[in-house]
């Protein structure tokens, strides 16, 4: 078979998803033995200094087996996030004026101690963490 008999028959069905700096990719493909699954692919877009770019992807592989528990799952915890938050995006990288609240609370705190002054410290390198280096 050619590759190009492999890759149609490969890709069955795709939908895409852009988001931001970051792009889902959803497709059906086919196993040998003809049967269905679906890939799950997160692309996220990286500059690199110089200014060039770079793409780091993550493949989640679900098979029909998986599907109703993964929907279900899926469903409970979108349903959670929207209910204890509500839909509206709240973060400062989506909002120029987003203040976290330690930033507000650690602003009128005053340590009169080292010990405290070097617990301020640690608590704000601990909350300082970029999730997306992770």
């Amino acid at each position: 078979m050619h590759n190009n008999e492999m890759m149609e028959k490969e890709e069955i069905y795709s939908k895409v998803l852009r988001a931001g700096r970051r792009t889902y990719f959803f497709d059906v493909r086919a196993t040998k033995a003809e049967d269905y699954y679906l890939t799950i692919t997160e692309s996220k877009k990286f500059t690199n200094d110089d200014g060039s770019f770079h793409y780091k992807k993550h493949k989640i592989y679900l098979y029909k087996e998986d599907f109703s528990e993964f929907n279900s799952i899926l469903k409970e915890m979108t349903d959670y996030v929207i209910n204890e938050k509500g839909d509206e995006v709240i973060s400062d990288r989506h909002q120029k004026d987003f203040k976290k609240e330690y930033d507000t609370t650690n602003d009128a705190h005053v340590t009169d101690t080292p010990e405290a002054e070097d617990s301020t410290k640690a608590e704000s390198r601990f909350t300082d963490i970029d999730f997306d280096d992770i």
